[in-house]
């Protein structure tokens, strides 16, 4: 019998996969890969809310295990996948700076809002008011290590590349059935795939779909991350990832003209020079209206559990949220309340 299933493999079933491990559990994944929102994520980690000048929730715990996760991942799979990189926050305005200096006072955000402003120029951007730097900021890229870890768990047969039928799912009271298999526990890890299932598609899942670029501009020296109305991420070779849009209607991974143009205007107003678009990508994003995880236990079934609602923030939230799932199901760790499912009531 296994210990686990889980169900799905983006940035939350890969946290569960490795905090198994971690704790020599049996498990097997399922995924169709149908889901593609953690593969084409901007994948930016950073502490600070910077619309509103607030803390991300439980940023300090998260920032430290992701560190100590992504940190374990790259010695596993000898691969590269967290680059730790200043986010820039270019200032419009006199009015802008000053936002940010009573925002660097507040106790919870000192520690990632540096207090002097950066004047260096950049070739392809015009910044006079300069820029404000974000502290224990970077990016994972997603796509490489989702590919890795996917290929990882293929060569120890972990991974059965197919959709999950949940009509074949057979819950009994102490371990479930699935076609051949049986195990202890099941974890759906679906993303916005969670729609189609039948014992979570109660829950307040919204989606909200982002669209990104991947675009070449020879003529924008940056080595930093900026961020203003969109990211400016460097890959290297000339080439930059742009995003993103947040349409809260539209619930298809398709590329619009909408979305298009929205990214290039949003370009036009931070870059003086001439750049092409090489790709177009656009997923849907876990998201809930309270920004806050899906995380929890069916409540008629208690060997059926979640790991979900990331929303934006999959990158810092995923390894935090598998370890809280984990202690949760495994060692009676009450959830924080305010990611528990249970916040929501009983299915109807």
């Amino acid at each position: 019998m296994l210990d686990y299933i889980i169900v799905g493999s983006g940035l939350a079933g890969i946290a569960f996969a490795e905090t198994l491990l971690q704790n020599h559990k049996s498990f097997v994944v399922f995924d169709n890969h149908s889901q593609n929102s953690s593969k084409i994520a901007g994948g930016l980690y950073n502490p600070v809310i910077l619309k509103r000048f607030s803390q991300v929730w439980n940023a300090n715990e998260q920032l430290e295990l992701a560190d100590i996760f992504y940190q374990r991942i790259e010695a596993k799979l000898n691969t590269q996948v967290d680059f730790k990189l200043p986010i820039y926050r270019k200032f419009f305005s006199i009015e802008e700076q000053n936002n940010w200096f009573a925002a660097s006072d507040k106790p919870a955000l000192t520690p990632f809002l540096s207090t002097e402003i950066v004047h260096k120029q950049y070739s392809g951007i015009d910044a006079p008011f300069g820029y404000g730097e974000v502290l224990h900021t970077g990016y994972v890229d997603t796509e490489v290590l989702l590919n890795q870890y996917h290929a990882y768990l293929r060569n120890l047969d972990l991974l059965v590349e197919s959709a999950f039928d949940y009509s074949e799912l057979e819950v009994l009271d102490d371990n479930l059935r699935y076609q051949n298999l049986k195990a202890k526990h099941i974890v759906f890890a679906e993303g916005f795939g969670m729609h189609a299932n039948p014992f979570f598609k109660h829950l307040p899942l919204d989606g909200t779909k982002g669209e990104l670029f991947i675009i070449k501009a020879p003529k924008l020296d940056l080595d930093v991350i900026v961020n203003t109305s969109v990211f400016i991420l460097p890959l290297g070779n000339d080439l930059f990832k742009v995003g993103a849009t947040y349409n809260w209607g539209d619930k298809t991974d398709l590329p619009t003209e909408e979305g298009k143009q929205e990214l290039i205007d949003r370009i036009k107003e931070i870059l003086t020079c001439d750049f092409e678009i090489i790709d177009h990508f656009a997923g849907v994003r876990p998201t809930v209206k309270d920004r806050r995880p899906l995380l929890g236990t069916h409540h008629l079934h208690k060997n059926l559990h979640i790991l979900n609602g990331l929303g934006t923030r999959g990158v810092m939230l995923a390894p935090a949220m598998a370890l809280d799932l984990y202690d949760y199901i495994e060692n009676g760790k009450a959830l924080d309340k305010s990611a528990d499912i249970r916040r929501y009531g009983l299915a109807k």
